[in-house]
């Protein structure tokens, strides 16, 4: 770990590459899922690489995940504390998991085991890599020598500037899920509706538009960044893409923002939908993440 004021992790749910957690020194900790009769880590496509992952999901597997439990958490933190370090850990968002009541119990019993150590525990509002984008910020934040105190205050003030756009091709897990019914699902599929949702300021995921045909919802999607980017097309930060396994939607994407957004801080990144987000949105996914402004409903 770099020698910083305190350790800051995540789950794996922030869908970033294995590279992103080392280069930053953010230490990750895994979901789980089920598939097949299996048992699976959410170890960043280790374990199964992402493109077979979504091949099974294809051919008609439903995996189902489960989230980090208490145990887990404690040994996870446990050499960060042994060393002498506080923490910050951020979970994916209560409005889509309950994982954090977890982490709250574990950082109870950890609390008491290491008392001079502070254990922070805080809900990201986010998920996938727009949780992820949120830590790569967390990170220089960290690196800056901020404190504790100095870094929950920044958490708590940006975090619901984080945008999360997603549209899908494949209407089959919104279904499963609930959030479309089956006979609307059905009845997109055939108009070839693309849905668009967001994340919102309780990170709940919410339909928000139907988009009919995806090259409708590839355009409408970079412009909802036009309307809600910092600094509008003038925005300078950075921009994160997921995809499950449809990388050519996300090349179109990052293709139109790249064009409209000149000043962006380097390259949009394009990282995979993991294993346990991927889960519940199966293949044909394309998140958008931004920074913008405050996300209010």
């Amino acid at each position: 770990m770099a020698d910083t004021k305190f350790t800051l992790c995540c789950c794996s749910t922030a869908d970033e590459k294995r590279e992103f957690f080392e280069e930053l020194n953010i230490p990750v900790t895994y979901f789980h899922f089920r598939m097949d009769e299996k048992d699976y880590p959410d170890d960043l496509g280790e374990t199964i690489p992402f493109d077979k992952f979504y091949q099974h999901i294809r051919e008609g597997a439903m995996p189902v995940t489960s989230q980090i439990n208490t145990s887990e958490y404690c040994e996870f933190w446990k050499p960060e504390l042994e060393k002498g370090n506080d923490i910050i850990h951020l979970t994916l968002s209560s409005g889509i998991s309950g994982t954090i009541n977890s982490a709250n119990i574990a950082a109870d019993m950890m609390r008491e085991e290491y008392p001079d150590r502070r254990i922070e525990i805080v809900d990201s509002l986010a998920a996938s890599s727009g949780y992820g984008l949120l830590m790569r910020y967390i990170a220089k934040i960290r690196d800056e020598g901020k404190t504790v105190d100095e870094a929950l205050q920044w958490i708590e003030e940006n975090k619901l500037r984080v945008h999360h756009w997603f549209f899908t091709s494949d209407l089959t897990h919104l279904k499963r899920g609930g959030r479309v019914s089956a006979a609307s699902a059905a009845f997109g599929t055939l108009l070839k509706i693309c849905p668009i949702l967001n994340v919102d300021y309780m990170g709940r995921l919410i339909p928000r538009f139907k988009i009919r045909t995806k090259q409708k919802a590839i355009k409408e999607t970079v412009k909802l960044m036009e309307e809600h980017a910092e600094n509008g097309l003038d925005y300078d930060g950075f921009c994160e893409i997921s995809n499950s396994d449809c990388l050519e939607d996300a090349e179109a994407v990052r293709d139109l923002i790249e064009e409209k957004f000149p000043n962006l801080k380097g390259k949009v990144i394009i990282n995979s939908i993991g294993t346990v987000i991927g889960s519940h949105t199966g293949p044909g996914t394309v998140a958008l993440f931004f920074m913008g402004d405050p996300r209010v409903d």
